[in-house]
């Protein structure tokens, strides 16, 4: 968020409101002109991860989140299961 954006003062405002909802799905319906309706439809990828603000500071691109995980992939010690116990 930019700097410019200071909600602190608005009464009853929550930050990450809609994470969960944004993360399940969402529509976007467009009213058009002609009476019609367009509707839109949008759900993260599989595999698609959000980020915290203060974690896209150092890790701002997929390239760069993907270049650290595989460092620390290559310090993690072969026989972890996903749970992260040793087997």
């Amino acid at each position: 968020m930019r700097p410019e954006y200071d909600f602190s003062t608005m009464k009853g405002a929550v930050r990450g409101k809609y994470c969960k909802a944004y993360r399940e799905g969402h529509k976007v319906v467009i009213h058009k002109e002609d009476g019609t309706d367009l509707v839109q439809y949008f759900k993260l990828e599989d595999g698609a991860v959000m980020l915290e603000p203060e974690v896209r500071k150092y890790f701002p691109t997929s390239e760069a989140v993907n270049k650290a995980l595989r460092s620390l992939i290559e310090i993690i010690p072969a026989k972890r299961s996903v749970s992260g116990h040793r087997k």
